[in-house]
């Protein structure tokens, strides 16, 4: 096996030797859980483009992500913030890969899809109203139902803006999910994945937020699927479930004990709409495949050691994560390069992105040690590093 030398916190570097990757069986539907994995966007390295500034995305290497997620039986989660949606990728270039999405999974008879919606094509302002608010989201919706796809609404940074109380919030939801044709997945992303969103549901603590949240819920059990709540918060999430309405599902979005939360408890358990299981995506299948033959031991042995790469993957400061999620592709050979939209590539230090292998490794998750390391040896020599 491959052997590198890699940096350490002592500002040294030390060598590592790779590990043989585990054998992940890829699984079929139908599981006992509901998982789609938030997908990234892959850039074109070769684009005159700005990457600050203007997003340039290679739909070709960005749709067979694609299709390698539904060929391992999950969904996927279309234009959500993995992708970058509204940090870096704007509202048309999100309707496009939408689109290209739909027509993909056409070839995966059964795949599921989700699509996000949102406002943010509406710069938030002190001028912008909750009127605007509800026709930027009708607006996104309206495209997006057009094309055939099933929304996930988004959390909107202008309606924390323009929110006064959380009367406002039960307005916009109320007034959207009315219009709405199929059942949305409403997404609760926390202030640790966007600060922008801070005191959504009109309030900053939390618990308070969700009576708010329940209660728009609630009004309109029918036109809600599920939840997906990004807090990184077991308890948090645990405690939202068991006030939910019947019928409606809570997707975990909790990158830190996700695997808690999908094996529940006795008085229930989440689904999954995650970002990780982009990354993991191999070892969820096969984990969701054992849980869903009442394997449970196979499916805690094969996601447990997930976890502390996806805590690192997802640790403080949470949105930069999508450097992560998007260097794993890179090195398990999903793309060819380690560029992304927004530049972001640059968003996570180095010792970050030596750990990050050393877990990955660890987790059995390099398909392919000997490119990986080949891959990490590249990308360290760019930032100085001898490995």
């Amino acid at each position: 096996m491959p052997t590198l030398n890699l940096p350490i916190a002592s500002g040294k570097l030390a060598a590592y030797t790779t590990q043989p990757p585990r054998n992940f069986p890829a699984a079929k539907p139908p599981f006992n859980r509901i998982a789609y994995a938030a997908v990234h966007v892959v850039a074109d390295p070769h684009a005159d483009r700005d990457p600050w500034l203007d997003a340039a995305i290679d739909w070709d290497a960005t749709m067979a992500f694609r299709r390698h997620i539904w060929s391992l039986g999950l969904g996927v989660a279309e234009a959500m913030d993995t992708a970058q949606r509204g940090m870096g990728m704007d509202w048309p270039t999100s309707l496009e890969l939408i689109r290209r999405s739909l027509d993909a999974a056409k070839d995966f008879p059964g795949a599921l899809i989700g699509s996000g919606a949102g406002t943010d094509h509406l710069q938030p302002g002190a001028s912008v109203t909750i009127d605007d608010v509800t026709r930027a989201y009708e607006e996104q919706c309206a495209a997006v139902e057009k094309l055939g796809g099933r929304i996930v609404l988004m959390a909107s940074r202008a309606l924390v803006k323009a929110a006064r109380s959380p009367d406002d919030y039960a307005k916009v939801y109320g007034r959207i999910l009315g219009q709405v044709k199929q059942p949305v997945i409403i997404h609760w992303l926390g202030e640790m994945f966007d600060p922008a969103l801070e005191g959504y549901w009109g309030h900053t603590d939390h618990f308070k937020a969700m009576d708010n949240a329940i209660a728009a819920i609630a009004a309109n059990a029918a036109k809600v699927d599920g939840v997906k709540i990004s807090l990184l918060d077991k308890d948090k999430e645990i405690a939202m479930r068991r006030r939910l309405p019947q019928g409606v599902r809570m997707y975990t979005g909790d990158d830190f004990n996700y695997t808690e939360l999908i094996a529940g408890d006795a008085q229930g358990y989440s689904d999954a709409l995650l970002g990780i299981f982009d990354a993991i995506a191999p070892a969820a299948s096969a984990a969701l495949g054992a849980f869903s033959r009442g394997d449970t031991k196979s499916f805690h042995d094969i996601l447990a050691p997930t976890v502390p790469l996806s805590r690192h993957i997802f640790k403080a400061p949470t949105r930069f994560y999508k450097t992560g999620v998007v260097f794993m592709a890179y090195l398990n050979g999903l793309q060819d390069h380690f560029t992304m939209v927004g530049g972001q590539e640059s968003a996570r230090s180095t010792l970050h992105l030596a750990e990050l292998f050393r877990l990955a490794d660890a987790a059995g998750l390099l398909s392919d040690p000997e490119r990986a390391a080949a891959r990490m040896r590249h990308v360290m020599a760019v930032r100085g590093v001898a490995a």
